[in-house]
């Protein structure tokens, strides 16, 4: 049979499959618990049915859009996703590059495999740089002051990790458990000839990015994960958040939120330059709303006093529609870009963009739309 021609995510995911060795295939595609939430988060977009008009002037198509002082040439940037250099050799480059490329921002996660300055070195346009609530005040200060050296405008702030989430497909796969579990997962990894020998040995995965320093003697990801669980501060609240604005000049968003109430209390606290409604790709709360579901009510309270940014589930450029016909302002990849680098680098991770970009534009015409920036609940069945 002659290997598919990746065209959609689902494409890019049977391909990422085929070639990462299992434990790290697990790492993207899985969730929390049964990974209810994870499912959900899709299948609500499958819910949403669109108006389909007819006989209206689509001759003239605009995707683009002016957010957060830029230009998008559509509503879509690219999500931190931890540990993107394991997926592709400098993951993190590679996919910068294709949305500096696409004219979209892209998002460095602090568990980026290549660091901020390396980021910034091999790309011209500024990203911006994703933080979690770690204990080491000092050293998140740190990495601050870094991103903002490096140019980067935005800070995504994720607050949906006070403790690390129960995924029991990494526990299957071995991820931090006994000797015997970690020999089989690493001999699983030595069927991927490909993929041990540019990335393993080529990619150099273990340097740990941008916390690098405070993993010094970090030679697995065990030990590395081992840090990162014992690094998540429990104890954060939104008073806390002054101690965020007062080490971070740029502009805030706030990543994790699905409740009304915590929407309300982020815009009467810190009141954030845009708030990304996300339960972390149903990562941490099984059973948790998805993200779609949580989108209008947010909305609702926010009303136009904020920017609403949302992840989770989005698969296509229908979605992608879908989310801005109820209340989102763009939306933000996170699997989709991580299966299509897995399965072709940078190449792939910029095809598959350009799907998005034909979804969009098709979709936009078929119910009668023109904008992306006048899209709302009229185009919806």
């Amino acid at each position: 049979m002659a290997p598919i021609t990746p065209v959609s995510v689902s494409d890019y995911r049977e391909l990422a499959r085929t070639r990462l060795p299992r434990q790290v295939f697990d790492y993207i595609d899985g969730g929390a618990y049964e990974e209810r939430t994870l499912a959900e988060n899709v299948a609500a977009f499958g819910a949403v049915k669109l108006r389909q008009r007819v006989l209206k002037d689509v001759s003239r198509i605009d995707l683009g859009t002016d957010l957060l002082d830029r230009s998008w040439s559509m509503p879509v940037g690219l999500a931190p996703v931890g540990f993107a250099g394991m997926f592709a050799r400098r993951g993190e480059v590679q996919a910068a590059k294709a949305a500096e490329e696409f004219g979209i921002p892209f998002t460095l996660s602090t568990l980026g495999i290549c660091s901020i300055e390396e980021v910034r070195a091999a790309t011209n346009t500024p990203f911006w740089f994703q933080l979690y609530v770690i204990k080491d005040r000092g050293y998140a200060a740190e990495l601050l002051q870094r991103a903002h050296g490096a140019g980067c405008p935005v800070l995504v702030f994720t607050v949906d990790l006070p403790v690390l989430g129960a995924r029991y497909r990494d526990a299957r796969n071995g991820v931090g458990g006994s000797l015997l579990r970690q020999a089989r997962a690493s001999a699983h990894m030595a069927l991927r000839s490909q993929w041990l020998f540019n990335v393993a040995l080529r990619g150099r995965p273990l340097d740990f990015g941008n916390v690098r320093d405070a993993v010094p003697r970090a030679r697995s990801f065990a030990e590395f994960g081992a840090w990162i669980a014992g690094n998540l501060d429990p104890s954060m609240t939104w008073k806390d958040m002054e101690w965020l604005r007062a080490n971070w000049p740029g502009k805030i968003l706030i990543k994790g939120i699905v409740d009304p109430e915590d929407a309300k209390l982020a815009m009467s606290t810190v009141v954030p330059d845009g708030i990304v409604v996300s339960n972390h790709g149903g990562r941490q709360l099984d059973s948790a709303p998805a993200s779609l579901a949580a989108l209008p009510a947010i909305r609702d309270i926010v009303g136009d006093n904020t920017k609403l940014l949302l992840d989770g589930g989005i698969r296509s450029g229908l979605d992608v529609l879908k989310a801005l016909a109820m209340g989102a302002d763009a939306c933000l990849l996170g699997r989709a870009w991580a299966f299509a680098l897995a399965a072709q680098g940078q190449q792939g991770v910029a095809a598959m963009l350009e799907t998005f970009r034909r979804e969009m534009h098709v979709s936009l015409a078929l119910t009668g739309s023109t904008s992306v920036k006048t899209v709302g609940r009229d185009i919806l069945a």
